[in-house]
């Protein structure tokens, strides 16, 4: 199990409220991937994310947890990723909900160490878009929320969540050449590995989801895919 994050080059990401089977399950936790995230938008919940954890948890894929509501934080995970949503229009994404998460799980901080993602949305029709009531950027919108994510916010990952959309490449690696030290996270539309390849020349990790749910089997590609293989 691999947990040095700067060396992780893909990670698969679970919904909770998506069913997947205990056979599909143990072929992910075993393909290779740097780790298993557990996040998503809609009908999260605490018995549905701790459901995961304990299957997760039989074996030794490192596990994370991508906090999206406060009731459904669960102790277990290795790491837990906090998104600030830095094209929300609502200060409340960006500082409020983690300001109240901290609050409430304070005491646990020394054993979770929290890591904080810079996250923007690029997909207007994506549930996470909309339930962060977030506004579209533009290309140089984007290389400044990358900019202010690591001179600004000190902050470790940059996250393009396209969420369920294939993204632009080129806009892709010009963000990449604008981090010299945060990691560049990419997500979405990810099903095969010709793709995987082709986000993984800029991005430091990429991050597969909706494909495990469409076509698992080409999912599976984009694990050697990323690791150059």
């Amino acid at each position: 199990m691999n947990t040095k994050r700067n060396e992780w080059k893909h990670i698969f990401k679970l919904d909770p409220a998506k069913e997947i089977s205990d056979e599909k399950l143990e072929i992910l936790c075993k393909s290779g991937t740097d780790a298993i995230m557990v996040g998503g938008t809609d009908h999260v919940t605490y018995q549905g994310v701790e459901e995961l954890l304990n299957r997760i948890s039989k074996y030794s894929v490192h596990r994370i947890l991508e906090i999206s509501r406060m009731d459904a934080i669960t102790i277990g995970f290795d790491d837990y990723f906090i998104p600030m949503v830095l094209n929300s229009k609502e200060k409340k994404w960006m500082m409020d909900m983690q300001h109240q998460g901290l609050k409430q799980y304070m005491d646990y901080i020394d054993y979770v160490n929290p890591t904080f993602e810079g996250y923007c949305i690029l997909n207007g029709e994506a549930k996470a878009f909309q339930y962060t009531n977030s506004k579209l950027p533009d290309e140089k919108d984007t290389l400044v929320y990358a900019y202010m994510a690591e001179q600004v916010f000190h902050l470790p990952i940059f996250y393009m969540e396209y969420s369920g959309t294939y993204g632009d490449p080129e806009l892709v690696k010009q963000v990449s050449s604008q981090l010299n030290h945060t990691l560049l996270f990419y997500g979405g539309g990810i099903e095969n590995g010709l793709q995987a390849k082709e986000m993984k020349q800029h991005a430091d990790v990429i991050i597969v989801g909706n494909s495990i749910y469409t076509d698992f089997e080409r999912s599976l590609e984009t694990v050697q895919a990323a690791h150059g293989n």
